[in-house]
């Protein structure tokens, strides 16, 4: 089947403050954002209607905004109810949003202080992250060669556009070598996460999670971690090294568009998918579709 163009769709995309048809919502050229990288954005799932973790995901587009020193003049009520009012005028009932902010074209160069800060979101239907096969199987990971950078190096914290520049060309080099995605390491060389979900592992029962001390400390991340406290299951948090991984009982990812994935194998090493990433991945599937 073939992919229908993001640019060339039916249906509407809030934009500063209204909806405008889906082809008309269009950015100059020298929109400095296209050049230098100064956006912040959310990926934020509905479910039988409902947006999940909507206030959450609204929240921090501000605190990256803060981060990013984007002095946006839209509010957390604001940018939540363009959320709302996108999944209504695009009639949808399961799918995903995307909110973006980002410096306009009014001023051009590194300096843009003069630039206006411009709000859109975009909702539309959308299938899982990885196909069927894979969720049920567990999907296959290439260690990446680009590392996550460290804290004092770029805004780590926020899900800023410029910073998924190496998970773009880290996950072609993954699927141009027969793997689903890639497995990151940090510049310590621990492991970090995936090129957008966290990672976990199950060892002896427990859960071990890196610590996100210079990646995205995950919506969906908070989310299993107190699924998994509520289940009885001990979770840490702590430096993982690559070396580890062979003895790894279960590997699963999350995130808000991979959800609760398992993970079948990284590099050479095998895993099966097993009983605490199925029991969670229940309970996540459950939870998203409780209203409330």
């Amino acid at each position: 089947m073939a992919m229908i163009p993001y640019d060339d769709r039916d249906g509407f995309i809030w934009f500063d403050g209204k909806l405008v048809p889906w082809r008309e919502a269009k950015v100059h050229f020298l929109t400095h954002a296209l050049h230098y990288g100064s956006g912040v954005f959310e990926g934020i799932r509905a479910y039988g209607g409902h947006i999940f973790k909507l206030k959450e995901h609204c929240q921090r587009l501000l605190e990256g905004c803060k981060t990013m020193d984007m002095k946006i003049t839209f509010t957390l009520d604001d940018i939540s109810n363009a959320c709302l009012e996108s999944l209504k005028a695009n009639k949808i009932v399961d799918g995903y949003l995307r909110p973006l902010a980002w410096r306009g074209a009014e001023q051009m160069g590194v300096s843009a202080q003069q630039s206006k800060i411009h709000l859109a979101v975009a909702a539309w239907e959308w299938p899982n992250y990885f196909s069927a096969e894979a969720r049920e199987k567990g999907i296959r990971l290439k260690t990446a060669k680009w590392r996550r950078p460290a804290p004092d190096t770029a805004p780590v914290h926020a899900k800023a556009c410029g910073l998924y520049m190496i998970c773009t060309i880290s996950k072609h080099d993954a699927e141009n070598s027969g793997y689903a995605d890639s497995l990151m390491l940090d510049y310590r060389g621990r492991v970090a996460e995936l090129t957008g979900a966290n990672f976990f592992m199950v060892k002896n029962g427990d859960i071990h999670t890196p610590d996100p001390d210079c990646f995205l400390d995950g919506i969906t991340r908070r989310t299993v971690i107190d699924l998994a406290k509520k289940n009885g299951i001990k979770v840490i948090e702590r430096a993982i090294m690559p070396e580890e991984l062979k003895d790894a009982d279960e590997c699963f990812a999350s995130g808000t568009a991979a959800e609760i994935t398992p993970i079948g194998g990284i590099d050479d090493m095998v895993f099966k998918v097993g009983p605490v990433t199925r029991l969670l991945r229940e309970q996540y599937e459950k939870l998203v579709r409780t209203p409330g």
